[in-house]
């Protein structure tokens, strides 16, 4: 199921990519049932704090009308934020799955949320793909516009 849900997580990933966002998505999942998606739109909606995670959690929150998300699994393409875990373990996060964690001085175990990395070859190469050809373009259209001469 893991796989499954952490794919769910990579198509939102692919929306914030297709609005120019950086692509990290999530979902939140409760009795092997979705119930909120997220993905970035710090830029969109002109706010820092609109990360996949905490869209994902600001609308399960409301769907199951209570902050404490008991018994439920975040599914999230790269690992989260410090403001996102700090979200996460506030609202009782049960388990993170991460496609691909990039910083690998993650901890397994984070304030009683269990936290596990994909093992899914394929999928790994896909959440962290997206997000490095993301910034990797980005750093190719500065470079051309550093060196095109405008200024």
């Amino acid at each position: 199921m893991d796989t499954f849900f952490l794919y769910q997580a990579f198509v939102e990933a692919k929306k914030a990519l297709n609005i120019n966002e950086v692509p990290v998505g999530a979902i939140i999942v409760k009795n092997n049932k979705i119930i909120s998606k997220g993905f970035n739109q710090c830029i969109n909606l002109i706010d820092p704090t609109a990360h996949a995670e905490i869209i994902a959690l600001k609308k399960a929150t409301k769907k199951i009308n209570n902050y404490r998300l008991n018994n439920c699994y975040l599914y999230v393409t790269i690992e989260p934020c410090l403001m996102c875990i700090g979200a996460l373990i506030n609202a009782r996060i049960k388990r993170i799955v991460i496609g691909s964690i990039i910083n690998k001085h993650y901890k397994e175990k984070y304030n009683n949320v269990e936290i596990i990395e994909n093992k899914n070859h394929d999928l790994k190469i896909k959440c962290s793909s997206i997000i490095k050809n993301f910034f990797k373009k980005k750093r190719e259209i500065n470079k051309s516009y550093i060196y095109s001469g405008v200024k």
